[in-house]
């Protein structure tokens, strides 16, 4: 499923943008819109009314043993997730493909296929094997599930973890090994330390702004009871700000590619433009979820991550003459925003290693910006998206009692 999701979606995206960019570029401002509203009807008629909440869903299930994910979430995470980004909605495929495989586990446990106490455990292997797919990263998997899913080591935890990796570890030695980047890593430079702990204390405020920025729009958005004005006014907003920014467009991760060869390249690259990419990346993604799109704030932290990397090593470069290595700064930033915003410091460290090959030489910059970019994020926000609601409710226990 999630080998398929990750293909399609790709394939789709690309293909409607640049049909409608050839055709007439100011389609692009209702693409969004087309989208989240097939996703409204679906949602009304097809699946009853039922929204899908993201990873929260995941933890409440986890946390009230006698809930379950509904079996309507794979086909709902995984149209609704696919509708979203490949008309233009700024977000990704990973929370739907998280929620997915984690409901195909919870249908795992009610079937009986293993004894009624490992819950969490099926439904941490089949997240496990759909972020290790998804990224073509058995390693990224696996810890994705223990730090972020199970938020727990067990024995048996690990065990049904490590089978699934390992499973999900053959599929794409045989059917999906290209990584994300070409670009091979090519080391890194001692001089770089101080200008990577900048980029991990930016790195940091950044994460602080997505989650923030998250949360208020989907509050802000959530006051509107007009489903038509709700739709339209986050979706079209994100359409205008796709008109003038192309590379706002789904995922990103295409534009991510674009800016990257064009700045390999030694073509001049506007400070400015990168600086509104990390901006209104966040802001757009949040528009998207607020109007009703499926997603989450994984990729669209990869994608701001990475812009914000090369922003920090191409402003020392122009600014100082300091030679620093602008692809070894785009994965450091993409690691580091991915950790601050879902608190997953090893997740970040071992999948931005499976980026790009040679990708483990940067592990050492890797494994020290990513925890300070964690810790950071957390003393300035001691939550991320995925436990505000928990956080939130805790807060509340504390100032009754």
């Amino acid at each position: 499923m999630s080998f398929s999701l990750k293909h399609l979606t790709e394939q789709a995206e690309e293909f409607i943008f640049q049909y409608v960019d050839s055709f007439n570029s100011i389609l692009l401002i209702v693409l969004p819109s087309f989208g989240i509203t097939i996703i409204y009807f679906l949602r009304k008629f097809l699946f009853k009314n039922r929204k899908n909440k993201g990873i929260a869903e995941i933890y409440n299930t986890l946390d009230k043993r006698k809930d379950h994910l509904p079996f309507f979430k794979i086909p709902s995470h995984f149209i609704n997730g696919f509708l979203t980004v490949i008309f233009g909605g700024s977000t990704g495929v990973e929370v739907s493909t998280v929620v997915a495989t984690a409901t195909i586990g919870n249908e795992s446990y009610k079937m009986g296929f293993s004894a009624f106490k490992y819950k969490r455990e099926l439904i941490c292997a089949g997240v496990a094997a759909g972020v290790a797919v998804l990224f073509a990263s058995p390693v990224a998997g696996l810890l994705f599930a223990i730090e972020v899913i199970a938020r727990k080591v067990q024995k048996t935890i690990l065990i049904s973890c490590i089978a699934s990796a390992l499973f999900a570890g053959v599929f794409i030695y045989f059917f999906d090994r290209k990584p994300f980047f070409d670009t091979p890593v090519q080391g890194w430079q001692w001089k770089a330390t101080p200008f990577f702990l900048v980029l991990s204390l930016f790195a940091g405020a950044l994460s602080v702004y997505f989650t923030s920025v998250v949360i208020n729009i989907k509050k802000l958005f959530e006051k509107i009871s007009n489903n038509f004005i709700r739709v339209n006014l986050g979706a079209i907003t994100v359409g205008l700000m796709i008109f003038f920014l192309p590379i706002l467009y789904g995922d990103s991760y295409h534009g991510l590619h674009i800016v990257l060869d064009q700045i390999l390249q030694q073509k001049e690259y506007s400070l400015l433009t990168l600086g509104l990419f990390v901006i209104l990346k966040p802001i757009a993604s949040s528009l998207t979820l607020g109007a009703g799109g499926d997603g989450g704030v994984f990729a669209p932290s990869i994608v701001a991550g990475a812009f914000l990397g090369l922003l920090v090593a191409y402003s020392a470069n122009l600014l100082f003459g300091t030679n620093l290595l602008l692809f070894n700064f785009m994965i450091i930033g993409a690691a580091c925003t991915l950790a601050g915003s879902i608190f997953a410091p090893m997740t970040a460290i071992f999948l931005a290693c499976s980026l790009a090959p040679n990708g483990y030489a940067l592990i050492v910059p890797l494994a020290l910006c990513c925890f300070i970019t964690k810790y950071f994020a957390q003393w300035l926000l001691p939550y991320n998206v995925y436990t505000y609601e928990s956080y939130k409710e805790s807060d509340l226990a504390r100032a009754e009692s």
